[in-house]
C-alpha cells in the first residue's frame, strides 16, 4: 500500500481527568492510615467523616458506605488476599501497599457488597487513577476483572484448602482470621466445628453501638427515647442503637452522663461491684483504668453506696481520658497516673479492685478488625509478665475479705486461666469465687468459677472475668 492510499490514523482520545469520588478516596485514606501508621480504624475514620461532612462532601448514606468499605475490607483482608494472590502474577508482598489497598477495596465491593460488578470495577479503577496514576490503574483494572469472574463462594472453593485436609487453614481463609488466631480461639472455645465457625462469623459482623447510662447521671429510659434504641440484653444500664447511630448526637453522651461501652465491659464492672464482701465497702480501685469506661461505671456505682473510687492509669494521656470520663461523677473519686505494678498506695487499702489488664485484644476483633493482622503469637510472651504482675499487685492491694476482678478483652487461654492459675499458686491467701451468679440472666457461662463471654453467644466482646477473694 502506498503512502497516498494508507488509511488515516484515528485521532488520539483526549485525556480525561479522573473523577474524584469522595467516598472511595476517604476509604482509601483510612486504609492507608491503618497500614502506614498502625492506626486503628475506629480512631481514624470518625474525624475523616466529620471533616467530609463539614465540607459538604458527605451525607448519611455516603458516611455509611465509607464505613462499610473500610471495615468490610479490613475484616475480610485475609480472604481477599488469598483471592487476589491467585489473580496477580507475582507474590502479593511485591505489590506496593497503596495498590494492594485499592485492590482490596475493589475486591470487597465485588465480593462483599451488592454493588454491581461493572460499577465496582469502574469506580475502583477511577479511584486508582486519582490516587495511583493511570499506569497502575491499568493493573488494577486487569486484576479486578479476574476477580469479577466468580462470586465469593466460588472463589472460596478455589482458594481455601479442604476442611478435611487442614481444618484450621480452611477456617482461616474462609473466615479471614490468621491461622494461629483460629487455633487459639478454638482451644479457648472447645467444642465442635459449628461453634468455632459461629464465633469466626460473629467476629466479621458489624457490632451494634451500645451505650451505658451511668447510674445517678442518666437513665435507660432517657436513652431509649433515641431513634432505633432498644434495651441491652444483659446489663440493666445498657441501651443498643440497632441502626448504628451517632453516639455524639445523644445529649447524655455529649454531656458525659452516658457513654459508649460494650455490654461485656459493663457486665465485668457490675459483677465486681456485686461480689459479696466480708467487712466494709468504702474504697474501690480500678488499677488499669484507661480509657475510662469501666472506671466511670464503677465510680457511679460506688457513689450510690457512699464509696470512693481511685482510678489509676500508667500512661498520662490515658489518665486524662479517664479524668474526662469521670468528670461530674456524683460521688468522690480520684484519678492518678501510676504504674499498677508499682503501686502508689499502701497494701491492703481497698475493698474491691479491678484490673482489666493490657492484652492482645483478640476478644474485640469485631470492633478492631485490623488487630487480627497485627498481632503475632510472640506478643503473648510480651504481655505475660505484665498481666501476672498486675494481678499480684491487685491481690496485695485488696484487704483480707476483699475481692479482686481480673479481666481481659481476650479469650486466649494464655491470657486468662493460665495467668490466674499461675498467680494463685504463688499467692496461697486467695481463692476463686464463682462469678456466674453475679451475671444474672446471662446464659452459657460454662462450668465456672470464671466467666468467658463470646460474641456469637452473648452479643458482646469476648471479655474474660475471674473473681478472687483474698483470704489471708
Amino acid at each position: 500500500m502506498s503512502d497516498t492510499t494508507r488509511r488515516p490514523r484515528k485521532p488520539a482520545k483526549p485525556y480525561r481527568r479522573p473523577q474524584k469520588d469522595p467516598v472511595r478516596v476517604l476509604a482509601f485514606e483510612a486504609l492507608r492510615a491503618v497500614d502506614e501508621r498502625d492506626a486503628y480504624a475506629n480512631l481514624v475514620l470518625p474525624p475523616l467523616l466529620r471533616k467530609a461532612r463539614e465540607k459538604g462532601d458527605f451525607d448519611g448514606r455516603d458516611a455509611a458506605l465509607a464505613t462499610e468499605l473500610v471495615y468490610g475490607t479490613l475484616r475480610r483482608q485475609g480472604t481477599y488476599d488469598a483471592i487476589l494472590a491467585s489473580c496477580v502474577d507475582r507474590p502479593l508482598r511485591e505489590v506496593d501497599p497503596p495498590v494492594l489497598d485499592v485492590l482490596s477495596l475493589g475486591a470487597h465491593q465485588l465480593l462483599g457488597t451488592r454493588i454491581p460488578s461493572h460499577a465496582a470495577v469502574s469506580a475502583t479503577v477511577e479511584l486508582a487513577r486519582v490516587v495511583l496514576g493511570d499506569g497502575r490503574a491499568k493493573f488494577v483494572n486487569a486484576v479486578l476483572r479476574k476477580v469479577a469472574r466468580h462470586d465469593l463462594d466460588a472463589w472460596l472453593e478455589k482458594v481455601a484448602p479442604p476442611y478435611d485436609e487442614d481444618p484450621e487453614d480452611h477456617l482461616a481463609v474462609v473466615h479471614s482470621h490468621p491461622r494461629w488466631v483460629v487455633s487459639a480461639l478454638w482451644d479457648s472455645l472447645g467444642g465442635p466445628r459449628a461453634g468455632i465457625e459461629d464465633l469466626l462469623e460473629a467476629d466479621n459482623e458489624r457490632p451494634e453501638v451500645t451505650l451505658v447510662a451511668r447510674p445517678g447521671r442518666a437513665t435507660t429510659d432517657e436513652l431509649l427515647r433515641e431513634d432505633a434504641a432498644v434495651p441491652g440484653r444483659w446489663s440493666p444500664y445498657a441501651v443498643r442503637l440497632t441502626e448504628g447511630g451517632e453516639p455524639g448526637a445523644v445529649d447524655a453522651v455529649r454531656e458525659g452522663r452516658a457513654g459508649v461501652q460494650d455490654e461485656g465491659s459493663q457486665l465485668v464492672a457490675l459483677a465486681l461491684a456485686s461480689a459479696p464482701l466480708e467487712g466494709p465497702d468504702e474504697k474501690w480501685l480500678d488499677g488499669c483504668a484507661g480509657p475510662g469506661g469501666k472506671a466511670a461505671l464503677l465510680a457511679a456505682l460506688a457513689a450510690e453506696r457512699g464509696a470512693a473510687l481511685l482510678a489509676s492509669e500508667k500512661q498520662p494521656h490515658r489518665a486524662g481520658l479517664v479524668a474526662k470520663a469521670l468528670a461530674g461523677n456524683p460521688g468522690p473519686y480520684q484519678v492518678i497516673a501510676a504504674d499498677g505494678t508499682r503501686p502508689a498506695w499502701r497494701t491492703g487499702s481497698f475493698d474491691r479492685v479491678l484490673v482489666d489488664v493490657p492484652c492482645t485484644g483478640l476478644g474485640a476483633l469485631r470492633r478492631r478488625p485490623e488487630a487480627r493482622w497485627r498481632r503475632r503469637p510472640e506478643d503473648l510472651d510480651g504481655f505475660a509478665p505484665l498481666q501476672r504482675g498486675l494481678l499480684r499487685t491487685a491481690l496485695e492491694s485488696v484487704r483480707v475479705g476483699g475481692v479482686v476482678g481480673y479481666a481481659t478483652c481476650s479469650p486466649h487461654l494464655a491470657e486468662t486461666r493460665a495467668v490466674v492459675n499461675d498467680v494463685l499458686k504463688q499467692f496461697p491467701g486467695a481463692e476463686l469465687i464463682d462469678a456466674r451468679p453475679l451475671l444474672p440472666g446471662v446464659p452459657a457461662l460454662g462450668d465456672g468459677p470464671d466467666v468467658q463471654l463470646w460474641p456469637h453467644l452473648h452479643g458482646t466482646d469476648a471479655m474474660y472475668l475471674a473473681l478472687v477473694r483474698r483470704t489471708a
